[in-house]
Order: C-alpha cells, then sequence, then structure tokens
C-alpha cells in the first residue's frame, strides 16, 4: 500500500500523540504505515506512507536518489543570481549540496491559503521559487534558500519522483491510495 498526503502546516510527521499538536493520526486512520521520509513540521505538502518497509527504504534512501521538488515562497525577489548559485554545490557548514533545478514562478503559484497565514512586511516582498532536489537532508531547502539570502518563509513539497501533489488534487488534510510503481513512474 502507498499513500499521497497532503500533509498541513503545523502537523507533526508522526503518529504518536505529541503535546497538543496534530499528528498524522488525526488525518489517516489507516493501520499500519509509516512515513516514508520526513517532512517538518513547518512544512506542507507531499508526504507518502507506506505499508511495505522495503519500499519505504527505498523512497526515504538518499541513494535512491529520487527528485523531490519543492515550491518555496523566499523573502526578497529572487533574481538570476539566486537561482545560479542554487544550482551548484552549496556549502552549508556541515555538508556540501549538490547542485538542485531552480526556477522562479511569475506569477506566483496558485497555492491554497496556510493556516496560519504567512507573515507580510510591506516593506519587504516576497517572491516564490521551484527547487528539485535528490538529496533531503534536515532542513536542506530552507538552508540552502537562506545561504543564497532568500529565506524561506513558506515550505511545500509538490512532487517525489513521478508523484505531483498538484496533478493529484488533493487539498491539504486529504489522502489517497496510488499504486506504489507510480513513484518511479512505470
Amino acid at each position: 500500500m502507498l499513500i499521497a498526503f497532503n500533509k498541513p502546516f503545523a502537523v507533526i510527521c508522526q503518529f504518536s500523540p505529541s503535546g497538543d499538536k496534530p499528528t498524522l493520526k488525526d488525518f489517516i486512520d489507516v493501520p499500519a504505515v509509516y512515513p516514508a521520509g520526513r517532512l517538518d513540521t513547518d512544512s506542507e505538502g507531499l508526504l507518502l506512507l507506506t505499508d511495505d518497509g522495503r519500499l519505504q527504504a527505498r523512497i526515504a534512501s538518499p541513494r535512491a536518489a529520487l527528485v523531490k521538488t519543492y515550491w518555496a515562497q523566499v523573502e526578497g525577489v529572487a533574481e538570476p543570481r539566486h537561482l545560479a548559485q542554487l544550482q551548484t554545490p552549496l556549502d552549508l557548514g556541515d555538508v556540501t549540496t549538490a547542485p538542485a533545478r531552480a526556477a522562479k514562478f511569475i506569477p506566483p503559484p496558485d497555492v491554497w491559503a496556510r493556516q496560519p497565514p504567512v507573515r507580510h512586511r510591506a516593506a519587504i516582498p516576497t517572491s516564490w521559487i521551484e527547487l528539485s532536489i535528490a538529496e533531503g537532508r534536515n532542513r536542506q531547502v530552507r538552508r540552502m534558500t537562506a545561504k543564497v539570502g532568500l529565506p524561506t518563509l513558506r515550505l511545500i513539497r509538490v512532487g517525489i519522483g513521478q508523484i505531483n501533489l498538484i496533478g493529484l488534487g488533493l487539498a491539504p488534510g486529504k489522502w489517497v491510495e496510488i499504486a506504489p510503481n507510480e513513484i518511479l513512474g512505470r
């Protein structure tokens, strides 16, 4: 079994209770499925869950090199120099990333409203970029955008391998079962 879930903002990526914060258990009532990889509490979007341990390891493993695509609303105006930096290896201090695929959205993507909304500061513009990476280190996209001078305000994972959240049409908090071979496009 493979489940594609549109994880809302502020949901903890686990089934066990965590204080008063919502968890996956509040949205998915399917026994014996587990997240294949993680998505930070302050990130939203596509999360895959499965009951197949080998599939879970394959999806989560950096060696599988499954491309993960993110839409990031960043503080500041993304310029060609920022995108060029993201497309080269970036030294984040503890690790050097592989080059990302990066592009700017003009106009911004049509996405659902986030609750609570991203803070708005009239004197500081924001822009949206799309980043695709095949790694997936802890908070990697946020660290990469900050490194090039564009702190991330909102982060939505829209794709893992061949699975695309927008193509699935899932609203935040909704999930659908998909064929396991869809992850690899077979």
